[in-house]
């Protein structure tokens, strides 16, 4: 998995109003100023597999590979390759990014190739490059703060955009090709006389075989054949480069524009109002059921005399004494629910920041940096609705409910990402998270947000549980058989499509932005479809827990849940889709990391709208039963 997180970072706000976009840089990120024959530097990052180009190409590997793994003989620079500081976020989403041998000044081209230097490399390491060029991998490099890309161009639209990496090397003849040049074209503006800033970066790679011998000056537009690496014998390679300095109208704020390229806005526009019409159907339906339905039974319940000896309950009221009950397993119901309501304020806040721009493209893993901090500031939240809710259910163990609703989650994933980091080890992966990050996040988790979570879990007891407008009777009523679309697993898989349709268009994109290496940054439009699902989570479980308890079901609780969090299934069969049409993983190592955040994907999914439709429920059983007169 490619370090997306830095791409997946455009303001909303470019995607919302495009001709706002030259009016002002994006927050946290400020232009850096050359002057001529000032050093630029050019750093490099980890490599990583991309789709060749095609529609019907496929990712063959999930495998993220340090840039100087001694395998693949890149040239280092004098003195050893240093590391640059990270962020937490640019570090769990396989970032490494080093310095490099190229030396690289403003305004100052090459008029020949510059040699780089040669590399042997034995047959054994030809035929692992051999099979990363196979797979499609692509070289990531830096330059203030802008990815290098190859320009492409979009052949609907006729648009030119760059296309973040470029490609280790080429297989169009079914023989792997290793680039060993690199034309590199940095494009720069100039806002103020002697000014310069860096708003571009191009590289062309290519593959020169021929002569392989130490020149200082090769030159490089003589055509030559490719260079091919002989898995047999040890290989010669000479690598080499060249600058060139192309001046561009484009000003500092809008440079990333070429790079956050919407193939086909029109299909976006497409599933937003094809979310809001179905939101809108929803709530239509849910207000006719609640005023003409529900209005007319309250309506002829309090018309009755309570004074007569014989009153005759039909309908939802005939449970008016059970919909209350605590139903079973109130303690994992209930931590479910405050998780969940941490991760629902979590994913608010983040896209808050994000649509007001706050996460800039240039500060590589501020998104999953936020969402991490967010998460742990936030675990007063999730204790709070985690002890309220269990009060609520009629719940005890308080201090077990406060433990678990800390660490139950957190160890979870914790775990998940352990076995998955094991995996990337294994393969020889540097996206696999080191040691101190796993202890930086144990101590954000059990040093921040379990104490945090425990405050929370005491303002909810004091507070104590929600109190219900009816009594419990002291014997269950006996259930009648529901009909079989009521049933929990048919009702959850039923109601998930619809929010699942609403959103299932966005989830292509971020799918292709986690896993294929495409960068994603309209958030406006993932703002507003997560603010429809959460609408169409909450309306259809409200829906289906009246339809529950017209049928004389009571037990809606985990019923709600469920139906709430269907969702999910669907994701999960759309994962499985995706890896069929989209994938082609051979090795087990990119198979189980793509089950395994396919895993965490759902999982999230899950709680989050599991904990909306219980919510939603909740306060609608409340207001229903609280609108009738009971004896």
């Amino acid at each position: 998995m490619r370090g997306t997180s830095s791409y997946l970072l455009g303001s909303a706000l470019l995607a919302l109003l495009p001709s706002a976009a030259n009016a002002f840089y994006l927050p946290g990120a400020a232009p850096h100023n050359y002057v001529q024959r000032d050093p630029v530097d050019l750093y490099v990052n980890a490599l990583t597999p991309m789709l060749a180009g095609s529609d019907n190409s496929k990712l063959k590997s999930l495998i993220n590979y340090d840039y100087y793994n001694p395998r693949f003989h890149f040239c280092t620079p004098n003195g050893g390759a240093k590391d640059q500081p990270e962020s937490l976020g640019s570090i769990l989403f396989g970032d490494r990014i080093f310095t490099s041998p190229y030396d690289i000044k403003m305004l100052q081209a090459n008029a020949t190739c510059q040699m780089l230097c040669t590399a042997e490399i034995p047959g054994e390491d030809a035929q692992f490059i051999n099979e990363r060029i196979r797979e499609d991998y692509a070289l990531n490099w830096l330059v203030d703060g802008l990815p290098a890309a190859e320009m492409k161009k979009d052949m609907k639209t006729g648009d030119l955009f760059f296309d973040m990496g470029f490609n280790l090397g080429n297989d169009d003849d079914d023989i792997p090709y290793l680039n060993n040049h690199y034309e590199i074209v940095l494009r720069y503006h100039e806002p103020s006389p002697g000014i310069y800033r860096v708003v571009g970066v191009l590289v062309w790679p290519s593959s020169r075989g021929g002569s392989q011998e130490d020149e200082s000056s090769p030159d490089c537009d003589v055509e030559v054949p490719r260079l091919g690496l002989s898995e047999n014998e040890t290989n010669n390679i000479r690598y080499t480069y060249r600058v060139t300095w192309d001046e561009s109208d484009t000003p500092w704020a809008t440079r990333w524009d070429n790079y956050l390229h919407i193939f086909d806005p029109r299909i976006h526009w497409f599933s937003l109002v094809n979310s809001i019409v179905i939101v809108v159907f929803l709530c239509v339906m849910v207000a006719m059921i609640l005023w003409r339905t529900v209005s007319r039974d309250i309506s002829r319940y309090n018309a009755i005399d309570l004074s007569e000896d014989v009153q005759e309950d039909w309908g939802w009221k005939l449970v008016h004494g059970e919909v209350f009950r605590a139903p079973r397993y109130p303690m994992v119901l209930s931590v479910m629910v405050g998780n969940g309501a941490q991760l629902c304020a979590m994913c608010a806040v983040t896209l808050v920041f994000a649509l007001l721009g706050f996460l800039s493209p240039s500060n590589r893993g501020s998104l999953a940096t936020v969402m991490m901090v967010c998460w742990t500031l936030f675990g007063g939240i999730g204790g709070y609705y985690s002890s309220r809710i269990y009060a609520s259910l009629g719940g005890v163990d308080r201090r077990k409910n406060t433990f678990l609703t800390a660490t139950i989650l957190p160890t979870l994933v914790f775990i998940v990402i352990f076995l998955l980091d094991f995996f990337l080890l294994v393969a020889g992966s540097s996206g696999a998270v080191p040691f101190s990050t796993m202890l930086l996040i144990v101590v954000l988790w059990f040093g921040i947000s379990a104490p945090l979570s425990s405050i929370g879990s005491y303002i909810g007891s004091r507070q104590g549980g929600v109190s219900h407008p009816v009594r419990v009777n002291q014997i269950p009523r006996q259930i009648p058989p529901v009909p079989r679309h009521l049933r929990p697993w048919a009702s959850a898989l039923l109601a998930g499509i619809l929010p699942f349709g609403a959103a299932f268009v966005e989830l292509y994109f971020v799918m292709s932005s986690l896993f294929a290496s495409r960068a994603y940054y309209a958030f406006g439009f993932l703002a507003l479809t997560a603010g429809v699902v959460a609408l169409t989570t909450g309306t259809v479980t409200i829906l289906f827990t009246y339809f529950n308890l017209c049928a004389e079901e009571y037990r809606w609780h985990w019923r709600a849940f469920l139906t709430g969090g269907g969702s999910a299934f669907w994701i999960l069969a759309y994962g499985l889709f995706y890896w069929l049409s989209r994938l082609s993983l051979d090795s087990f190592s990119s198979v189980a990391l793509y089950l395994g955040y396919l895993f965490l994907i759902c999982l999230f999914d899950f709680i989050v709208t599991g904990t909306i439709g219980f919510l939603a429920s909740y306060w609608a059983v409340r207001r229903l039963y609280s609108a009738i007169r009971v004896d």
